[in-house]
């Protein structure tokens, strides 16, 4: 049987710009690795074809003849998802189409109701390595479709959505494709190759803006360490990849075992390696020794979920009071050579026009290397999402195109969406300001770090300045939120 699985095109530019960060989709790569041999298997990531999708598509499809299709989406993927089952239905009217990721799992109720059901053969809900892989045995006749959990299937022109299964196995689930099987290449951060990898899954912390329990519950699950290394050893050596961002929920929420990965790693010996992961602000203000042997290990970037300077946006937030331990995080990893991008969050029910210039100022004061600055976004099924229903602030409920981050979907009690809108972008204009890399990141880049500095941002700098001449704030703000509506159009879908 042949299969293709594919990860959608679409970007949210939130740190760089949408051509400077092209990673792969780690959970197609592993879902791909766990079908069971006999199979052909390919893996596209179309994030690297965002140019000419649908003539990609046509020409690989056509060339492959694939009897299954897996589309893999987010929330705010899942317009684009529709568009290319539409055209897969139109060029294979009898392949099978398989949808999975983060939307199909929250909403897979509401898809199987939809008109778009009649295009739709089956979903995978959740961690989708063995309901794939057995879906697979089952239309080779090997398995039966009502014993897979977490599978959803149609009977009778309905789909039957079989009961959840238990979380996997870490240990069982072999390496991620990264062969020739993966159709698509040259993955980057800046000018610097870069793949994908994961230590655990899962992550106990309650933020009620978050719905990654839809996806493993509220669990946290490692991979042995002897499996980490392997993974590295495959992007390291036979990859010759040195960039490596690591897609724990959480890295550091087993502190312990975070302290034996990272001496594993160190004791490796990797030269030039470069580590990046995404972490707590409690555990990396707490935990220096920890902090020390991420660098060891070739640690250079983290980011921390800040969310707010705002004790009151916090607990709404379910995060607690963790402002002191964001300032001493921050410290902490700079101490050791760590840069940091803080993840900042705006729009909670009771911000004001101070709240969002205090969020932007709080950053410089904590002296963040970089930031990940988005709306507060009312995702299906979140806690935040029914108070936001509650409190009648939702003001785009289903509009799942912009609930990437970028855009106000809701409004507060004190500012319309637009006001949010605009105070988004003109205070990050005006307290950010341009972009000036701290020595820790030139340390990292001195190449890309000094085109910025001495070509890019100058040239951007007059472009701004005539543009503000010309049009005002009001004009530039309209130019950067048309080229923002633009950004994930795709011709020909």
């Amino acid at each position: 049987m042949k299969i293709v699985l594919i990860s959608m095109p679409d970007v949210a530019p939130v740190i760089m710009h949408e051509s400077a960060f092209h990673m792969p989709n780690n959970g197609i790569a592993s879902i791909g690795a766990n079908i069971d041999p006999g199979h052909e298997v390919y893996v596209i990531d179309l994030i690297r074809k965002r140019r000419n999708v649908r003539r990609y598509l046509k020409q690989t499809l056509s060339r492959i003849r694939p009897d299954v299709v897996g589309l893999s989406s987010m929330t705010w993927q899942y317009g684009t998802c529709l568009k290319i089952v539409r055209l897969l239905r139109r060029w294979m009217p009898r392949v099978r189409i398989v949808l999975g990721g983060y939307h199909p799992t929250l909403m897979y109720e509401e898809i199987g109701r939809s008109e778009e059901a009649a295009d739709i053969d089956f979903i995978i809900r959740s961690e989708g390595e063995e309901a794939f892989r057995r879906l697979i045995d089952a239309l080779d006749g090997k398995d039966r479709y009502h014993d897979i959990p977490s599978l959803s299937f149609k009977e009778d022109g309905a789909f039957v959505h079989n009961p959840a299964g238990g979380l996997l196995d870490l240990d069982r689930l072999p390496l991620p494709i990264r062969d020739k099987r993966r159709l698509t290449s040259g993955y980057h951060i800046m000018n610097f190759k870069a793949e994908v990898m994961e230590t655990s899954r899962g992550c106990t912390r309650t933020c009620n803006f978050c719905s990654i329990r839809h996806m493993y519950g509220r669990s946290y699950r490692t991979f042995p360490i002897r499996r980490v290394l392997a993974d590295l050893d495959d992007i390291y050596y036979r990859q010759k990849t040195r960039w490596v961002f690591i897609s724990d929920d959480n890295f550091v929420l087993d502190s312990e075992r975070a302290i034996q990965v990272c001496d594993a790693i160190a004791r490796r010996g990797y030269r030039n390696l470069q580590l990046v992961v995404q972490a707590d602000c409690i555990t990396m203000a707490r935990n220096e020794k920890l902090i020390a042997a991420m660098a060891r290990a070739g640690f250079r970037s983290v980011f921390l979920g800040i969310e707010s300077a705002s004790t009151r946006n916090l607990a709404a937030a379910n995060k607690g009071n963790i402002v002191d331990f964001s300032r001493r995080a921050v410290e902490n990893c700079h101490r050791h050579g760590i840069m940091v991008v803080g993840g900042m969050i705006f729009g909670f029910p009771d911000d004001e026009e101070a709240d969002i210039e205090a969020n932007y100022r709080f950053l410089k004061e904590i002296g963040a290397d970089s930031d990940y600055c988005q709306m507060l976004t009312p995702y299906p099924k979140t806690g935040i999402r029914k108070v936001l229903q509650d409190e009648g602030l939702i003001t785009n409920p289903d509009n799942y195109a912009r609930y990437n981050g970028m855009w106000a979907n809701v409004k507060t009690h004190h500012l319309s969406e637009e006001q949010l809108q605009y105070l988004f972008w003109y205070y990050r204009e005006t307290v950010m300001g341009w972009w000036e890399p701290s020595e820790r990141i030139r340390a990292q880049g001195r190449f890309w770090t000094g085109i910025w500095i001495y070509a890019m941002r100058p040239l951007m700098q007059k472009i701004a300045e005539r543009q503000h001449t010309n049009r005002g704030w009001d004009g530039r703000f309209e130019a950067h939120m048309k080229r923002l509506a633009g950004m994930n159009r795709f011709a020909g879908l």
